[in-house]
């Protein structure tokens, strides 16, 4: 598999703490990647690393081969890069509906609510008033409106119930985008995925593990 992202050597300070200590690892083009790790083991800094929104102390950022450690957050997404945070991930002072249609480009966006039929009675309510897992739901919904090829989401069911999680992730794992998802623990649902899942572990910054999901069970 060629590699659509890379990190090489990274390191990310905030402020006098060092959050990365010079991680290399590679995300598979067409592939799920998981990376996995307790609170604080740097799996939301290593995908705000890919994504641009926090600078690289040391090291680079590749993106099909090409340096893009310089290239701003906006200019990645802008070429097809997506992420979803875990927090704030959608506009919080407007409705459903106006999240959607902003994502959507004014475009038709039933295709989120086929999807995530649960968001459809919601659509009037302002966005902020969500529970949760709505607003994961929504979040996942504006990723998949846009015209991303690569999806960087980090605990994407954070939050839902137990059977739509499982019906997000059948969900991802059946997408044609290359997927970098930050987890806890490795969701059981992607073992049956149609396509190869690579994971990545972290402790306290330090890549420890890098293999395929059979290796992880």
């Amino acid at each position: 598999m060629s590699a659509e992202l890379e990190l090489r050597h990274a390191r990310v300070r905030y402020g006098p703490l060092e959050a990365l200590h010079g991680v290399s690892l590679t995300v598979a083009a067409g592939a799920v990647t998981v990376l996995l790790g307790r609170n604080g083991a740097g799996r939301t800094t290593t995908l705000r690393a890919l994504a641009g929104t926090v600078p690289l102390s040391e090291g680079a950022v590749l993106w099909r081969g090409r340096d893009v450690t310089r290239l701003t957050a906006h200019a990645r997404a802008a070429r097809g890069l997506a992420l979803v945070p875990d927090r704030e991930a959608v506009f919080g002072s407007m409705t459903v509906d106006e999240n959607l249609r902003l994502a959507a480009h004014q475009a038709d966006f039933t295709p989120a609510l086929d999807t995530y039929p649960e968001l459809r009675p919601l659509l009037p309510r302002t966005a902020g008033t969500l529970s949760g897992g709505e607003q994961r739901m929504l979040a996942l919904s504006r990723a998949l409106l846009s015209p991303a090829r690569v999806l960087l989401l980090d605990e994407p069911t954070q939050g839902m119930s137990p059977s739509v999680a499982a019906r997000t992730y059948a969900l991802l794992a059946a997408l044609p985008n290359t997927l970098v998802l930050a987890e806890q623990q490795l969701p059981p649902a992607l073992d049956a995925a149609p396509r190869p899942v690579l994971v990545h572990e972290l402790r306290r910054g330090a890549l420890v593990f890098s293999g395929e999901v059979a290796e992880v069970r």
